[in-house]
């Protein structure tokens, strides 16, 4: 299963993602989605949760990353670099798959989420500022649609819809959510019947 995945994969995502627009109001960020297989064969995803001392999305389940800095030459730089700084992962041992679409946040955010390939076992030293756990997740996981949900959100006075995956105890929403539909969907699973995640705008 190892490389078929990896070659769909890459078939099918960017490796040049768009620039964000030099007129957008919204901040520039990068996040790594890090791909590996477990004992050769299942595939899974990294995650993290992010302290309840962070300015934003505190506590939330999310992919390592954050905002892209001046000197950052491009968002796959910010991607790697803010994934060594929140779990110490060697940019040098990603095998990088290719870019999602960028997504928008209702907080002010246009994140661009890379997909990258990981060795496993690796031994991650998360940044206790920044992680409060690691999440290792299998991809099959994600397909089933019992484990999908959307709903209506409010965030300073405006109305949206998010889209929430909960298994285990364990709860994705928001734009982390979106970003695992926009993978989903490059690999013929749509588990939101109707595709109902186009609606999920947070």
């Amino acid at each position: 299963m190892t490389r078929p995945l990896v070659s769909l994969l890459k078939s099918r995502l960017a490796l040049n993602p768009p620039e964000p627009a030099a007129a957008s109001d919204l901040v520039s960020a990068a996040v790594l989605a890090p791909l590996f297989f477990k004992e050769g064969e299942e595939a899974h995803l990294l995650f993290t949760q992010r302290t309840l001392t962070l300015k934003d999305h505190r506590g939330q389940i999310s992919f390592p990353g954050g905002v892209r800095r001046p000197e950052d030459p491009d968002l796959l730089t910010t991607a790697l670099r803010e994934t060594r700084e929140e779990i110490g992962l060697d940019p040098r041992v990603v095998e990088l798959l290719g870019a999602l679409a960028p997504v928008a946040t209702m907080t002010g955010y246009r994140i661009t989420p890379f997909l990258g390939l990981i060795p496993h076992p690796y031994e991650f030293h998360p940044n206790p500022q920044e992680v409060e756990r690691l999440l290792l997740l299998p991809l099959e996981g994600f397909f089933d649609p019992a484990r999908w949900s959307s709903r209506a959100y409010q965030y300073q006075g405006r109305n949206t819809r998010v889209c929430d995956w909960r298994g285990d105890g364990e709860l994705i929403w928001g734009a982390t959510a979106r970003i695992l539909l926009n993978l989903l969907a490059l690999l013929d699973q749509h588990p939101i019947p109707g595709d109902r995640h186009a609606t999920c705008l947070d």
